[in-house]
């Protein structure tokens, strides 16, 4: 076995989670992630705490039935989890998806309805894991299916995800306090880029660093938006906006008090519209992350990894974090990328923090 998988496991059970003596761990996956679903037991194990795996066909937190099932039920059944899992779900102590798909589109055929009650029924546990009501964490294992999508070899992606997710992250933690700092004493954020100026109030609110915990690979500071007082257009224009297993170009949204008054995209425009107005909060700015791994320099088409992407910042429409002082509700938190290393600029209230994606501070 790679010994790469094993610190992999480590990481997730000791630091991401630090599983308790008794704790019931849901884990999330598919069979071709094994290996490390096989050590991550066994490290669950020697914590005297109980796995409760789950293998799926593609293992992504977004599908987590089966597609047959999804294809084939009546859509009442959609909408409501099953019991034995509503329950494992409203008694687990801590939760992780170990992402390891065969097929990174699996889902697709499901209509835009069927995805809709699909996310209904998954609601309360998420709202569970984005009220930081349990530890969780959310990976990727490396596969043909996720190396294919970013242009790289196997192992080549192997190497990839291990450096970015197997990173100092004591360290990691300690730099990105100082941009959690600079962000947290201002009121106002803007942001601009090609095709964008956003501006967006953070009075009140504090952020929060991922530095191995929430996700793997960590490297971000994020925070949530006072939910009126977004103003300006967005346009994603440098990547896709990604969210297995649809993906759309050339997103573009206008924002007033707070709300999405205006969107376009040049391909998947009905995905968008229709996530839009899934409920009433889907419309409101639910998160601003800004990437800070060095270890990720380059879109791989896996949100996971480039919402991390050095010199980014991502945009989340829909659910807030309330442990941030976060109030919107919704089955919806859709991020999106931007880029701002070519000729974009970060300020807060008015002082231009970040150029081309460098810090000044």
């Amino acid at each position: 076995m790679d010994p790469r998988v094993e610190s992999y496991a480590k990481l997730i059970v000791e630091r991401s989670l630090d599983v308790q003596p008794g704790w019931q761990v849901w884990i999330n996956s598919s069979s071709l992630a094994r290996p490390l679903v096989e050590e991550v037991v066994r490290l669950i194990a020697r914590r005297g705490a109980y796995p409760l795996v789950r293998l799926g066909g593609a293992g992504m937190e977004d599908v987590p039935f089966e597609t047959i099932w999804a294809l084939e039920a009546p859509e009442e059944l959609l909408a409501e989890a099953a019991p034995a899992d509503r329950h494992a779900w409203e008694t687990m102590d801590a939760w992780v998806n170990i992402g390891a798909p065969e097929n990174t589109v699996a889902g697709l055929e499901l209509t835009g309805e069927r995805q809709a009650l699909l996310a209904k029924a998954r609601h309360a546990m998420r709202t569970r894991r984005l009220s930081d009501e349990i530890p969780w964490v959310a990976c990727r294992y490396p596969t043909p299916a996720l190396a294919q999508d970013a242009r790289m070899s196997l192992a080549e992606f192997e190497d990839f995800l291990y450096g970015a997710c197997l990173r100092d992250w004591d360290a990691e933690a300690e730099r990105m306090a100082r941009i959690k700092e600079r962000f947290d004493g201002a009121s106002e954020v803007r942001i601009i880029g090609a095709g964008t100026d956003l501006t967006l109030s953070l009075e009140g609110r504090e952020g929060e660093v991922d530095a191995g915990y929430a996700n793997l690979p960590g490297g971000e500071v994020y925070f949530s938006p006072v939910e009126d007082a977004t103003e300006g257009v967005v346009h994603f224009s440098e990547f896709p906006a990604f969210q297995e297993p649809n993906e759309l170009d050339g997103v573009r949204m206008v924002y007033e008090g707070g709300r999405v008054v205006e969107a376009t995209a040049t391909s998947g425009e009905d995905v968008l519209l229709e996530t839009l107005d899934r409920d009433e909060g889907a419309r409101v700015l639910g998160e601003l992350g800004i990437g800070c791994n060095p270890g990720i320099q380059r879109y791989m088409k896996n949100t996971l990894f480039d919402e991390k992407i050095d010199g980014t910042v991502h945009l989340a429409i829909g659910a807030g974090f309330s442990t941030l002082g976060g109030k919107n509700e919704s089955v919806v938190h859709w991020d999106m990328v931007k880029d701002l290393r070519p000729g974009g600029q970060l300020l807060c209230d008015g002082e231009v923090v970040q150029e081309n994606g460098k810090w000044l501070f």
